[in-house]
């Protein structure tokens, strides 16, 4: 269906009864419910808010359009963990309430502060010509969850030179002080990062733009977060309006980082290596990182992009979020590892050892819509040699190695229902290696694969009939030795 400005605009309340329950019959009844990942109750989701720990808990919080699978008005969603594996839905946290933020509530972060959490985030208003105005707002939350909103914008303006588009505040603590930094569009329309100071979380100063040797790279930069782990400074950011470049930046639009020395904030510049994909495949966007009790740094990504139709629409919701991930650096490269906490979910576990030449073969009890598979291939001759998931007559999701290219190959072509396919049906990334491990959660419409010990990650939406579950190893013009475990995931414990 078309969705007009009118329908995109409306509350959950101000739906009828019949209307709310229509729709979450409708979403329940879909085949590609996931199991263990984020996923809205209804409607849109997309960027995680908020991410922090709070009250002996992590609190994470989306991006919430609950009356379709449209970009509308925006809440906070609210979900919370002990684990970060079992997750409770709370509710809506924050809604668009006033002047600041009455045509939604968008990006931002979280940050403990004084025993309460605090928000950052952008406040999205237009007149009555449509003209946007955004605004950068605070909310605080106590120990009993209620959130309270401050009356007035802490950054209420955009500074010259910028446009209209000034959004998703990140806030963190160094020394006394805090920082945030914003993803701006200058006047040119090319893309950037602005910083700010505050000692309260109050009262915010105009430090300045970012610094990082990039002035013409896409028309806006969307979602920066900046954190150090290893004593290396890393920022993320979302930068929009990058042309393809052989393998890179084949998504409608991009996700990645820049690594190097720590950020000098009196003079706002970090030097680093180069911007690195934080994710090849197909479906990622919009990071935010936190950080741990135990001092590691976590990351979750919307699984999925903007402007792009998935088969889930029809169906009344889009989206769900990735598994969290470690992040950790070696060899001045950002590496990303499932959390430890994921092992939990482990219930019975099935073995292979096979060597396979010029063939595809399906090996007993290893088969399922819901899963974590770890398979190495090593002394191999073959061309090409990998693993076919969610297998079946029709359908086939192709994860693979090809030797002659020295590539990793991720092919969803027949992998079911297609979303995105205007930006193709295969990914794939250079890597040399002597042995190639795959990582692999496969959810119900999810794959997320994790390529040596997280040197490389891809992450896809899969939209495969509910008979498509065998696993499958595969070696063409050549031989392979294959080592598997397969784990069933006991995702209702």
């Amino acid at each position: 269906m078309e969705w007009n400005r009118e329908q995109r605009y409306r509350r959950w309340e101000d739906a009828l009864e019949a209307e709310q329950m229509q729709l979450v019959t409708m979403v329940n009844q879909c085949s590609w419910r996931q199991s263990f990942h984020i996923q809205p109750v209804t409607g849109l989701l997309n960027d995680p808010n908020g991410f922090a720990y709070y009250n002996d808990e992590y609190h994470l919080f989306y991006q919430w359009f609950p009356l379709g699978p449209v970009h509308g008005l925006k809440n906070w969603y609210h979900t919370k963990s002990k684990d970060l594996i079992h997750w409770e839905n709370v509710g809506v946290a924050i809604e668009p309430t006033n002047e600041f933020d009455s045509h939604g509530v968008y990006s931002g972060s979280g940050m403990e502060h004084d025993g309460q959490l605090y928000f950052m985030y952008t406040g999205n208003s237009r007149n009555e010509s449509w003209i946007r105005t955004p605004y950068q707002c605070l909310a605080v939350m106590n120990e009993k969850g209620q959130i309270q909103k401050h009356e007035k914008p802490v950054i209420a303006n955009v500074p010259d030179g910028y446009t209209d588009h000034y959004r998703d505040p990140k806030v963190w603590k160094h020394g006394s002080d805090f920082f945030a930094v914003i993803g701006a569009q200058r006047s040119n329309e090319t893309g950037t990062i602005i910083l700010y100071r505050s000692s309260d979380l109050t009262e915010w100063n105009l430090e300045g733009e970012l610094e990082i040797g990039f002035k013409d790279f896409g028309y806006m930069w969307e979602c920066p977060d900046y954190f150090e782990v290893d004593g290396h400074g890393i920022l993320l950011f979302c930068p929009q309006g990058i042309n393809s470049e052989g393998d890179s930046y084949q998504n409608i639009y991009q996700s990645g980082y820049v690594l190097g020395d720590k950020l000098n904030i009196q003079e706002r510049t970090l030097v680093h290596t180069g911007f690195q994909e934080l994710d090849r495949g197909f479906d990622f966007y919009a990071p935010q990182t936190m950080e741990a009790p135990d001092g590691r740094r976590i990351l979750i990504g919307w699984m999925g992009l903007p402007e792009i139709e998935y088969p889930t629409d029809k169906n009344g919701w889009a989206h769900c979020l990735t598994l969290p991930r470690e992040l950790t650096v070696r060899n001045g490269k950002l590496r990303q590892s499932p959390v430890q906490e994921l092992e939990r979910l482990r219930g019975n576990k099935a073995e292979a050892h096979l060597l396979i030449e010029n063939e595809t073969r399906q090996v007993e009890k290893f088969a399922g819509e819901v899963y974590e598979l770890s398979v190495e291939f090593s002394n191999f001759t073959a061309e090409q040699f990998g693993v076919e998931l969610r297998a079946g007559d029709e359908n086939k999701t192709i994860l693979k190695y090809d030797t002659l290219a020295k590539k990793v190959i991720l092919d969803r072509s027949e992998s079911g229902e297609l979303a995105g396919i205007q930006y193709g049906t295969v990914r794939q990334y250079p890597m040399a290696s002597e042995t190639i491990h795959f990582r692999i959660f496969v959810d119900v419409s999810s794959v997320e694969v994790f390529v040596n010990d997280g040197e490389e990650v891809f992450t896809a939406r899969i939209f495969p009939d509910a008979y498509s579950q065998a696993i499958r190893f595969f070696a063409q013009n050549g031989k392979s030795e294959v080592k598997a475990v397969k784990y069933e995931l006991n995702t209702d414990c």
